[in-house]
């Protein structure tokens, strides 16, 4: 029988971390409050002078800078990730610079969080001495007391060989110094989770004021997405470049070089030579064969760049795809309102590679489509009974998928425990 959640937490690496985290923020947040107020008394007081001014800035430039130190320290003890700040962008000259670190709105949020870190400190400090300090001495409360033997005398002279008093009770015997080791032991359960409590309270601070704005972090999606989708169209251009080159280009040259060997044998009428007739219709068969395999290549290639089953509708086109894939599929559609070409494009080519994983990878034997548009967000989940466990690694066809919705703002979701089932669910939304 597994040991309850309760019972095993004092001995779980997470509750040795937010340990660890606790002993350690607190001489972190002292020191960083100390420069704080520092910085921020003298520039304050100096402001009419030439100093005031370049202490204040350099107290928002520190505390973006050590709070770096927190993210990091969170980030390896907690587990919290939280994006890097945008690069300083500082304008040219002196006063440009002066300008552009009092006016940094994410340095002002990390004084902020420095100033409250001291109190949130000594609160989280206090809170883990207590129950991990306090539990430790009852536990071992009958080991000190056969090593100390401490003594209290009562109001009736009478000696009691106690540690602890409670009005008139004092644990002086064996039994009763059992009974405060078992307090220990659950006050030492109960640490876990008190600790936890307060630390969670930093855990939200972090994000909240060490992390970037809301507009930088949006700036900073907009240019990782732009970024992959130049990279993605230069591959697609590369692609349909290779694809032209070693298949309809070499078609092409083929039935041009048969159809030039068919015309000499036809020319072959005027000269004395008699016309090999069936060469020449061999060389005209080749020639056709060779169009009609670079029509064939042409027509995958711009399918490749946009299904023509797309122009009959999303629905229509999952149909198709459900129809060829080679697990059975169910299809259901719920699209009032026709999604914008681009993101149809997405979703078909999202919903292509979710059932080809389907077909390689999950060992399912069903799978269930589920496209829908609601409050301006195209929702399309797929769903199987297979095995379980994807991830979107580097290098897997979700990471591309993850790429390709995020280029329009979409996210896509992954739910796969080992055994199953699996639901992979992609949100893009719709633009008017």
């Amino acid at each position: 029988m597994p040991m309850p959640t309760f019972l095993k937490a004092p001995f779980t690496r997470r509750t040795w971390a937010e340990f660890g985290y606790a002993i350690l923020t607190f001489p972190l947040a002292v020191f960083g409050f100390g420069v704080a107020f520092m910085l921020a008394a003298f520039g304050i007081l100096l402001t009419v002078t030439l100093i005031g001014l370049p202490l204040l800035a350099l107290l928002v430039m520190g505390a973006r800078a050590w709070g770096g130190v927190h993210r990091g320290l969170a980030r390896a003890m907690l587990g919290v990730q939280v994006p890097p700040l945008r690069r300083f962008r500082r304008r040219p000259g002196p006063l440009g610079l002066l300008g552009s670190a009092l006016g940094n709105t994410e340095g002002w949020r990390a004084v902020a969080y420095t100033v409250l870190k001291l109190p949130l400190g000594v609160v989280i400090v206090m809170v883990t001495g207590m129950f991990w300090g306090n539990g430790l001495v009852l536990l071992v409360y009958p080991l000190l007391m056969a090593a100390f033997d401490p003594h209290v005398t009562d109001s009736d002279g009478v000696v009691h060989h106690s540690g602890i008093q409670i009005n008139d009770l004092y644990f002086d015997t064996l039994p009763l110094q059992l009974v405060v080791s078992v307090a220990g032991v659950l006050i030492l359960l109960l640490a876990p989770w008190a600790v936890r409590g307060v630390v969670l309270l930093d855990r939200l601070l972090i994000p909240a004021l060490l992390g970037p704005s809301k507009a930088a972090q949006r700036m900073a999606d907009l240019e990782e997405t732009r970024a992959i989708a130049v990279d993605d169209s230069a591959a697609t251009l590369r692609r349909i470049e290779r694809d032209l080159h070693d298949g309809a280009q070499a078609r092409l040259v083929a039935l041009a070089m048969n159809l030039s060997l068919a015309r000499e044998k036809l020319d072959a009428e005027d000269t004395e030579r008699p016309m090999d007739v069936d060469r020449a219709r061999t060389l005209v068969d080749t020639a056709l064969g060779n169009a009609r395999e670079a029509i064939v290549e042409l027509r995958d290639l711009a399918r490749g760049i946009h299904p023509p089953v797309l122009d009959q509708g999303l629905d229509a086109a999952l149909a198709t795809l459900a129809a060829c894939s080679a697990v059975p599929v169910e299809v259901r559609t719920d699209i009032p309102v026709r999604p914008p070409a681009t993101i149809e494009t997405i979703a078909y080519f999202c919903a292509a590679e979710l059932l080809t994983n389907v077909a390689h990878h999950s060992g399912a034997t069903a799978a269930i489509v589920d496209v829908s548009v609601r409050d301006g967000l195209l929702r399309l989940s797929v769903t199987d009974n297979g095995r379980g466990g994807a991830h979107a690694g580097k290098g897997s066809g979700l990471t591309g998928l993850v790429e390709r919705a995020r280029t329009v703002d979409g996210v896509l979701r992954i739910d796969s425990p080992i055994g199953g089932p699996t639901q992979v669910t992609v949100d893009l939304p719709i633009r008017s």
